[in-house]
C-alpha cells in the first residue's frame, strides 16, 4: 500500500524582491532560469525508487513566482513529476502566480499539465499600498490576471492579503476586506505583517513601530476580518486561512497535520516518516548535486517522541478545530491530558483554550495571543 505525500516544487525566481519578503528568491536570467527547471527535474527523477513508496495527493509550486516560468517549462516540469510519481485520480495541483506575469498562454499550459488551483499574490486591493509593498504590479493588473483564470476555467483560486501594514487604519482595512470579498474568490489568505530581520521594512520600521498599527487597531483588523469574511460565506480552518465549504488548501493542511511531504528545490525543507530536513539554499551547491539529494541536504533530523508531540499540539492548534485527544492516543499510545497536564489545566482555565467533546481548540481570544498559548507545549521552553 502506498503512503499518502505531498510534494513542494520551490521556484526562486522573482521580478523584484518585495520589501517585506525574506523567502529565498532572486531575479534571475531567462538562461539562468532555464538551468534551474533542468536542474529541478534532475533532481526529480533522482526519487525514480522513493516514489513506488507513496501516492502523491497535493502538489505546490511555489516561490519567489512559479508563473515567471514559461508555460512549456511548467508542463516540462510538472511532466517529470507525473512521470516519476503516482499521482492519485485527482490531486490538488497549486501553483502561486503575481499579476503581471501571466499570460493566457500560461493559463493554458497550466491547464495541460493539471493545475487545477491557483494562489493569486494580491496583497492589497489599492495602488498605493501595493507600491508601498514594493509590488511589481497594479489592482488593475491582478484584475486582468484574474479575469483571464477565470475566462481559462480555473474555478479554485486563492488570494493572498497583507494587513497591519504602514499607516492602514481600520476602517481602510475594512474597505479593502469588503472589495477582496466582491472579487469571490474559493480562498483567502490573510497575513498579519511581521518586520523579518533582513528585510528592507525591518530596516525601515524595527526602530519606527508608530508607523504601523498598535497593537490593539492590528487585534481589531484581525477580528473584523473573520467577522466579515464569515458573513460572506467563508470559514476559517486555520488562523491565516479562510475558504468556502469544500475548498481548503489540502496541501496547507499537510504541514498542520504532519502528513509526509517532500520538498524539492534550494530551501526546500521536507518531513518524511518523523524526520525534518531541508535542501541548501546555496544554489551553486543544489545545482552541482540535484541529482543526488542526499549530499545537499542540511538539518537533517529524526524528531523522537517529545518532539513529535510537540508538533502534533503547536501545529494542529494552528487550526480552527484543533486537536484530537483520541488521535494523540493512537499516535502516542499516551492520553494527551497526562502528558499535558498542567498546560491544558492553565489555557483551559484563563479562557485561551476550548473544549469540545474529543477536541481542544483555540478560543477567539487565544488565537489573538495565539504564539504566546502554543509555546506552552514546548517541553523546554
Amino acid at each position: 500500500m502506498r503512503n499518502d505525500l505531498g510534494l513542494y516544487l520551490h521556484i526562486p525566481f522573482c521580478m523584484k524582491k518585495c520589501g517585506y519578503c525574506d523567502f529565498l528568491s532572486w531575479k534571475g536570467t531567462r538562461e539562468e532560469q532555464e538551468n534551474y527547471v533542468q536542474s529541478l527535474i534532475r533532481e526529480i527523477e533522482s526519487y525514480e525508487a522513493f516514489a513506488k513508496g507513496y501516492k502523491v495527493s497535493t502538489v505546490f509550486l511555489g516561490g519567489g513566482t512559479p508563473s515567471i516560468l514559461s508555460g512549456e517549462q511548467m508542463e516540462r516540469i510538472l511532466g517529470a513529476v507525473s512521470k516519476v510519481f503516482w499521482l492519485e485520480k485527482r490531486p490538488e495541483i497549486t501553483v502561486e502566480m503575481n499579476p503581471g506575469t501571466v499570460t493566457e498562454e500560461k493559463l493554458k499550459s497550466y491547464k495541460r499539465a493539471g493545475v487545477n488551483r491557483l494562489s493569486i499574490g494580491l496583497q492589497s486591493v489599492k495602488n498605493e499600498n501595493l507600491r508601498l509593498l514594493g509590488r511589481i504590479h497594479t489592482y488593475e493588473e491582478f484584475l486582468h490576471s484574474y479575469e483571464l483564470a477565470r475566462q481559462e476555467g480555473f474555478d479554485n483560486i486563492s488570494i493572498d492579503l497583507i494587513s497591519s501594514i504602514p499607516g492602514q487604519t481600520l476602517e481602510s482595512w475594512e474597505e479593502e476586506l469588503r472589495q477582496a470579498i466582491d472579487l469571490n474568490p474559493e480562498h483567502i489568505s490573510v497575513y498579519q505583517l511581521i518586520l523579518e530581520e533582513g528585510t528592507p521594512f525591518y530596516e525601515k520600521y524595527a526602530e519606527h513601530p508608530e508607523c504601523l498599527p498598535g497593537e490593539e487597531t492590528s487585534r481589531d483588523i484581525y477580528i473584523l476580518t473573520g467577522k466579515l469574511l464569515k458573513e460572506a460565506g467563508y470559514e476559517q480552518y486555520e488562523i491565516s486561512n479562510y475558504a468556502k465549504p469544500g475548498y481548503e488548501s489540502r496541501h496547507n493542511l499537510k504541514y498542520w497535520e504532519r502528513k509526509d511531504y517532500l520538498g524539492l528545490g534550494p530551501g526546500a525543507a521536507s518531513m518524511v516518516r518523523n524526520i525534518r530536513m531541508s535542501n541548501t539554499r546555496d544554489m551553486k551547491i543544489y545545482l552541482e548535486r540535484c541529482g543526488q539529494p542526499k549530499t545537499m541536504r542540511e538539518e537533517v533530523e529524526f524528531l523522537e517522541e517529545p518532539r513529535q508531540m510537540e508538533e502534533f499540539m503547536f501545529l494542529g492548534l494552528r487550526k480552527t478545530r484543533g486537536v484530537s485527544k483520541k488521535e494523540f492516543y493512537r499516535t502516542f499510545g499516551r492520553e494527551m491530558d497526562m502528558v499535558y497536564e498542567k498546560a491544558l489545566h492553565k489555557c483551559l482555565e484563563n479562557g485561551m483554550l476550548k473544549e469540545h467533546k474529543d477536541r481542544i481548540f483555540l478560543s477567539e481570544e487565544g488565537i489573538l495571543v495565539s504564539n504566546l498559548v502554543l509555546s506552552e507545549f514546548l517541553f523546554d521552553k
